[in-house]
């Protein structure tokens, strides 16, 4: 035990404050992220002379070595030796992504071990803003170079995998395995996550709705923008109000609840690094998925044209599900443990904060750059969305699941899935005048407004 801990007294020199402080309420993406972790032995590393050195090699070994998806670390400085000696762009965007499914693991892990020094507050504030922040950093490095229609995408295709893919495999899974056992949740949580979730569609179906009711106007004083920019502040304030109803009024209805018996728990207790190690290693984590994902929106349009699929299905399926591959694994993980909670909890809270907050924050900070970018996802999108949130809600209604109701979910994202690969959707960019570029396949080039 002392070895597990010793990086941690080294810094800080909190010797044996490691129950005390990993005594706080834990979410379910924590208790999701977990799953994939595998205990560190420090044996080897305890016995290294130099005390810096040997602090450094235990930060190492827990936060590199430290979970199952440790073996996909290598396409990290493969995909940045593709970048910079040139090597085909489809290589580059396949070793991007592959390279963020463990970056994003870890940054959940380096989230929950500063949560143990901040307190519970703290942390969950920092996991309700980070939760998602592959997602959120790809849709800024896509929209600084205006790819507008690949941050609608992404963001969109992050809600669907959520709500359908995730939550309907975990379902399945769960009834399957226990099919003798009825599996219940508390409907409290869904009940909350599933009014954001349809105040987010409200917010998105009005400016789509608007622009089809409403005459037409000319490009500098559209409506439709402004309506975007004045829901956007809502959902904002909305999911602000959320959080704090989420961390402080209602903590219980939020947190994990552990089982006695689990032996997983016990082991997730105490922080094995120091405050300061895991603030140094979150800064440096999330300036390499800045980089990998700043390669992923460079790239994605030579991997369309070379794999055939339309960027709009790159965006919506495979992006998200390579971006949350860690997280949708843990929520599956659990379901077969009949710990439903948890998995609702994955799968409808990541769901909420990018409905909620990653898409309003993208118009704001489109707004501050003088990008025009509104909340109207096209008909075929926001009517996609709506189907699924209404299909989720009725779903999650009497608080109890069979592996049926999983299965539908799981149609559901494959039918959909099936309507992206065959859509050819045109990339529309942004330039500055405000007019959209809209690139057809055919080559040529026409603007709109």
């Amino acid at each position: 035990m002392a070895s597990t801990i010793e990086p941690r007294v080294l810094e800080n020199g909190l010797k044996g404050a490691g129950k005390e402080i990993g005594r706080h309420g834990r979410t379910a993406h924590n208790m999701s992220s977990s799953s994939l972790r595998k205990k560190s032995e420090l044996r080897l590393v305890s016995k290294v002379p130099c005390r810096l050195l040997r602090l450094f090699l235990a930060n190492l070994q827990e936060v590199i070595l430290g979970t199952k998806l440790a073996v996909l670390f290598p396409a990290v400085p493969l995909a940045i030796v593709a970048e910079c000696y040139g090597f085909g762009r489809p290589w580059v965007f396949a070793l991007s992504l592959l390279g963020l499914t463990p970056l994003a693991e870890r940054v959940s892990f380096l989230t929950e071990q500063i949560a143990y020094y901040t307190g519970p507050t703290v942390g969950g504030l920092l996991n309700a803003t980070c939760g998602n922040a592959t997602e959120l950093i790809i849709a800024i490095f896509a929209l600084s170079q205006r790819k507008i229609e690949v941050v609608k995408y992404s963001l969109l295709g992050s809600i669907l995998s959520n709500l359908l893919l995730v939550l309907g495999t975990s379902l399945l899974c769960g009834g399957l395995a226990n099919l003798r056992n009825e599996q219940k949740y508390d409907r409290k949580q869904a009940d909350v996550n599933s009014l954001m979730l349809l105040l987010g569609l409200l917010c998105h179906m009005l400016p789509l709705l608007f622009r089809y009711a409403g005459p037409s106007v000319a490009v500098t004083a559209d409506p439709t923008l402004q309506l975007s920019r004045a829901s956007s502040i809502v959902m904002l304030v909305a999911y602000a109000v959320y959080i704090f109803f989420q961390l402080v009024t209602h903590r219980q209805m939020f947190e994990a609840q552990e089982d006695s018996e689990d032996d997983e728990s016990g082991s997730e207790e105490a922080a094995v690094i120091g405050f300061w190690s895991g603030f140094t290693w979150l800064v440096g984590m999330t300036l390499i998925i800045a980089l990998l994902s700043e390669y992923v929106v460079d790239t994605i349009e030579a991997a369309s044209d070379s794999w055939g699929l339309s960027v709009s299905f790159l965006s919506i399926i495979l992006l998200p599900i390579v971006g949350n591959a860690a997280e949708h694994a843990g929520a599956i993980i659990f379901a077969f443990k009949n710990k439903l909670d948890i998995s609702l909890g994955v799968a409808l809270g990541s769901a909420t904060q990018i409905s909620m907050f990653a898409v309003p924050l993208c118009i704001v900070v489109a707004w501050i750059m003088g990008i025009k970018m509104d909340l109207n996802f096209n008909l075929l999108e926001t009517g996609s969305l709506a189907l699924t949130i209404i299909v989720t809600a009725f779903t999650l209604q009497d608080g109890t699941s069979h592996y049926m109701k999983g299965l539908v979910l799981l149609l559901c994202y494959f039918v959909i899935s099936a309507c992206f690969f065959v859509l050819k959707t045109p990339l529309k960019q942004a330039n500055p005048s405000g007019m959209s570029l809209q690139l057809p396949t055919d080559g040529s080039a026409v603007f709109r407004a």
